[in-house]
């Protein structure tokens, strides 16, 4: 194998539009750029970025808006640009983070050159697709289809051993998938205090408040409505209980939110904060929280459970979802069943147990944070050897 290996990365998703799958396949390229070139493939988006200020190369292909979602769709075959640009990399090995159109084309390019090709498991997609056509069995059909994708790649990786199961079990796939943890570029902060009072006078949030925390999306289909309602339940529950909830994020359900909170008059608990694109800024949030809220069944397994661990933060989940994979309740993280008395219960149950949060948080960060860096050479290890592997 020749010494530098050229990484071709595809996904149907790239900035400035911002999410779990996007902050994957941005800090893959940025710790892989270390042990060779590295040419993202993704489309363009009505709002401009400079991609110029990435330390790796990116080719943009036309895209279409999808009506009433924040996606666009990829349209590689109509952009002449693109198709000579990846017609010209010689690429070593392919890495799709989506079976769609931009995956598929990565998977085309493997087969056309003769390449390994892998493949990241981010989402349940029979969820998104059931949302959307209403009918289990057209669903599943489709979602057969997505996984006969997956099954043309040489290898693929979940990015946890429940997802694992979901696409072997459920789904179909051919084998049980690599397990391949996420992981954060997000540090520890040592000045523990100053963040707190930033984040205290920024919402004037008083000291002896409690405040929890949700950062994604604003999608509806994050489970973000159910929160609220918790909230409203340990309001009646401890009327003495003084806390904020803050929503750290954007998206199309934001009105949606707004007006939730204003039915349930939480407008002096609740704080809609926006997107937060500073980083160090965004751990400042991180630390602030008491617990992170994160009752979403949609999610396979997200970024920001590992970087609220990487503040010591821990999370309530709800039990059987995906992002519970890597949870054991009262240990490393809360777990509640999905309705709003038990989450609300769950949650005073820890506020009441100070011990027990302690040593929650001690845990989270012990046995949930991870590291980009020490996760990407477990990364390029798997290529090298799936690149010698196709040579011999």
């Amino acid at each position: 194998m020749k010494k530098e290996i050229t990484i071709g990365i595809f996904c149907d998703a790239f900035f400035p539009m911002t999410d779990g799958v996007i902050m994957v396949v941005d800090n893959y390229a940025r710790r892989l750029m270390k042990y060779g070139n590295v040419i993202v493939f993704v489309p363009k988006t009505n709002e401009y970025y400079d991609d110029s200020v990435l330390p790796y190369t990116v080719v943009r292909c036309n895209s279409i808006k999808v009506p009433f979602m924040d996606y666009s769709l990829p349209i590689p075959f109509f952009s002449r640009d693109f198709s000579k640009k990846l017609k010209n990399y010689n690429l070593d090995i392919v890495h799709i983070h989506s079976p769609f159109t931009l995956g598929s084309l990565g998977i085309k390019y493997s087969k056309k050159h003769n390449i390994p090709c892998v493949a990241t498991m981010h989402s349940q997609f029979k969820q998104d697709i059931l949302r959307i056509i209403k009918s289990d069995t057209i669903a599943t059909k489709l979602n057969s289809k997505l996984i006969n994708i997956f099954n043309k790649c040489d290898q693929c990786w979940a990015v946890n051993q429940e997802v694992a199961n979901i696409f072997y079990k459920d789904y179909g796939y051919k084998c049980l998938p690599k397990t391949m943890n996420n992981a954060t570029e997000m540090l520890p902060i040592k000045e523990s205090k100053n963040a707190i009072k930033y984040i205290n006078k920024k919402h004037q949030i008083k000291a002896n408040e409690k405040v929890f925390l949700f950062v994604g999306r604003i999608n509806i289909l994050k489970n973000i409505l159910f929160i609220a309602d918790s909230l409203k339940a340990v309001k009646e529950k401890r009327p003495k209980l003084k806390f904020k909830m803050l929503y750290v994020g954007c998206g199309q359900d934001e009105e949606i939110l707004r007006n939730h909170i204003q039915k349930l008059q939480l407008e002096n608990e609740v704080v809609m904060c926006g997107k937060i694109t500073d980083r160090e800024e965004l751990a400042k949030y991180y630390k602030r929280a008491d617990l992170f809220l994160f009752p979403s069944i949609y999610d396979a397994s997200s970024i920001v459970q590992i970087e609220a661990a990487s503040q010591e933060t821990p999370g309530i989940f709800l039990k059987g979802a995906a992002t519970a994979g890597t949870i054991t309740d009262n240990v490393n993280g809360f777990l509640s069943e999905h309705t709003v008395g038990a989450y609300s219960d769950k949650i005073i149950e820890v506020l009441e147990n100070r011990k027990l949060l302690e040593s929650v948080s001690k845990n989270a960060y012990l046995d949930l944070y991870k590291h980009w860096d020490d996760a990407i050479k477990e990364v390029y290890d798997s290529y090298v050897q799936l690149i010698n592997k196709n040579n011999a």
